[in-house]
């Protein structure tokens, strides 16, 4: 499994010449709706199994939660799933808050 740091994904997101990844967020509803990187989709971490099909198989997917522990978990069952291109961002939202947007809540 690939991972990404939040600086990392920040950059790939700025960069006009690269395609955007999926930002597949797996946090429960109350934490996305506490904080959230932009152009993020919502799917709880217990959702994907019956809400995988939303996913396109062939995108970048790079799985998002607080810490990157839900996250690497998600990726992994992806990846087993046949999903080809799956990252993890280590240190999840939390990571972004403090490297990326200071504006971000944290929780």
């Amino acid at each position: 499994m690939q991972t990404l740091t939040a600086p990392e994904l920040a950059a790939w997101l700025a960069d006009k010449s690269r395609d955007k990844p999926v930002l597949l967020d797996v946090r429960e509803p109350w934490e996305f709706q506490t904080c959230h990187i932009a152009g993020s989709l919502p799917i709880p971490m217990h959702s994907i199994p019956e809400r995988m099909q939303e996913l396109d198989e062939d995108a970048t997917v790079v799985c998002i939660c607080h810490h990157g522990a839900r996250s690497m978990s998600v990726a992994a069952f992806l990846e087993r799933n046949g999903f080809t291109n799956v990252i993890n961002l280590t240190g999840g939202v939390h990571a972004w808050a403090l490297q990326v947007d200071s504006s971000m809540p944290t929780y």
